[in-house]
């Protein structure tokens, strides 16, 4: 394992019908973690396939539970392989795995417990629609007034300590568990910090609907927030 060889370092990647980017991913991701796990949120293409013959350890959803479920499995598999390190990203090719070395370093030098990938850090470096931009900025806000601040509460490129995997269990199903992992590590005195990276959006285009995609995500947070009350 090219960063730290006494440790057991883990990459996973929720994915859903991503056949044509699996493999390719999960390939690059081995050249810096010791394993790497898929989560097939019931795919009905050959998700589980590819990503399995590229050398991935796949745990399969029958059916498409949602992007939290997909990521409560991750840190259900990561702690029972007692993983000392994970780094999530996503399956669809807008993270660059030769950037995992960058999201991990924080965690492996001590530095933090959760690390968030952030694609505003420096602001040339990645170009978002602007509905992204406008979205992720009203979540932000968001986290803000329930205590936390972010620059990319939303984004999918993160890495954990084994104090934070074996710690947080997100409860939402959809896109909101990603404002809820950040909340419950906030909740539980972990350190969170972000780093700058690159996102392509000159992949396959999403098949959610932008406005109806965020509407779930500010229900998901208004949830959240009641909770905690």
């Amino acid at each position: 394992m090219i960063l730290d060889s006494q440790l057991i370092i883990v990459a996973a990647l929720p994915a859903f019908n991503e056949e044509a980017t699996i493999g390719g991913i999960v390939l690059k991701a081995l050249r810096y973690v010791d394993k790497v796990i898929v989560v097939d949120d019931g795919s009905s293409d050959e998700t589980s396939k590819v990503a399995s013959l590229a050398g991935a350890l796949v745990k399969r959803h029958e059916r498409n539970k949602g992007y939290g479920a997909a990521l409560k499995t991750c840190f259900e598999t990561a702690r029972k392989i007692q993983a000392d390190g994970m780094v999530i990203l996503d399956a669809d090719g807008q993270h660059d795995p030769d950037e995992i070395p960058i999201v991990l370093a924080p965690i492996l030098s001590g530095e933090a417990d959760v690390v968030i990938g952030s694609r505003f850090i420096f602001k040339n470096q990645v170009e978002i629609p602007i509905y992204r931009k406008i979205g992720i900025k009203i979540l932000n806000l968001i986290m803000w007034v329930l205590g936390l601040e972010v620059l990319d509460c939303q984004s999918g490129f993160r890495a954990y300590i084994r104090q934070a995997i074996n710690t947080i269990d997100p409860k939402e199903s959809g896109m909101g568990a990603s404002c809820e992992i950040l909340l419950q590590a906030h909740k539980n005195g972990l350190r969170i910090l972000e780093v700058p990276i690159k996102c392509s959006y000159n992949v396959a285009s999403s098949t959610k609907n932008p406005l109806s995609h965020g509407l779930s995500l500010l229900l998901s947070l208004l949830k959240l927030s009641i909770r905690r009350q």
